[in-house]
């Protein structure tokens, strides 16, 4: 099973609809699910993050293994990911989270908590667009890891 707990809830029809596209594809080989949580906006940034972190923390279980998305997490291409799901799974991992945080990025308890850090880029994505991103990748390694056409 993979979850993605992202904060806020996406404002834009395209993203939307790749979104749903990408979650409908990915049912046909395993459970996924998108947890979203309440986006914080005070005028305190910290106080944001802070807020945003205790409410994803809630959302996670002891038993998820947790992939913090961070720009200072370890960098890995399609098939990278795609072997690394592949051996979670194999060994036994049946509860993979990622974490994707708001716009101000994610509190150190989310981190700290997070089995792994992932990063996609050195550059800083919109969190909404992110989500779309990380859904892609999730159903092409699903793609790679089953021996589909799909990925070049």
């Amino acid at each position: 099973m993979y979850r993605i707990i992202a904060v806020g809830k996406i404002k834009e029809k395209y993203l939307s609809d790749g979104i749903k596209e990408y979650e409908k594809r990915i049912q046909w080989f395993t459970n996924f699910q998108i947890t979203e949580v309440k986006e914080v906006n005070t005028k305190e940034v910290s106080r944001n993050i802070k807020q945003e972190g205790e409410n994803i923390l809630k959302e996670i279980k002891n038993d998820e293994f947790v992939i913090a998305l961070c720009i200072d997490g370890q960098v890995m291409d399609s098939e990278g990911l795609a072997q690394f799901l592949a051996s979670k799974a194999l060994y036994g991992t049946p509860k993979i989270t990622f974490v994707i945080g708001g716009s101000n990025g994610l509190s150190e308890e989310v981190i700290k908590r997070a089995n792994m850090k992932l990063s996609f880029s050195a550059f800083t994505f919109p969190h909404q667009l992110m989500r779309l991103i990380l859904i892609e990748q999730i159903y092409r390694s699903l793609m790679i890891n089953n021996n589909q056409e799909y990925h070049k």
